[in-house]
């Protein structure tokens, strides 16, 4: 029986970061999305003190649709470099086409 590597950590946290850091290497865009995600809550925390008449429900929701809007951004320039990597880029043949010819 093996002893784990620490006293507070169990094997299932260890397999939850190593499936963090597998998904980071697949798609790098996603870290990009939560750190704007992150960035856009911190910024909002900033201007929330300057936010003049705008009620709090109202600043809220804009600073949501913002969080979310650099989130699906990020999303969508990871897929479509994705997409152009694989599909513009790529200009190897593909192993699993048939040939016409008989």
């Amino acid at each position: 029986m093996s002893a784990p590597k620490s006293f507070f950590e169990s094997e299932e946290d260890v397999a939850q970061s190593n499936k963090l850091a597998r998904k980071a290497k697949e798609s790098p865009f996603m870290l990009v999305g939560i750190a704007g995600f992150v960035a856009a809550g911190l910024i909002g925390a900033y201007k929330y003190k300057h936010r003049g008449t705008m009620s709090t429900s109202v600043f809220l929701m804009q600073l949501r649709v913002a969080a979310q809007g650099t989130v699906v951004s990020c999303l969508t320039i990871g897929l479509a470099y994705t997409m152009a990597k694989e599909y513009l880029f790529d200009k190897q043949p593909k192993e699993n086409t048939k040939s016409l010819t008989n």
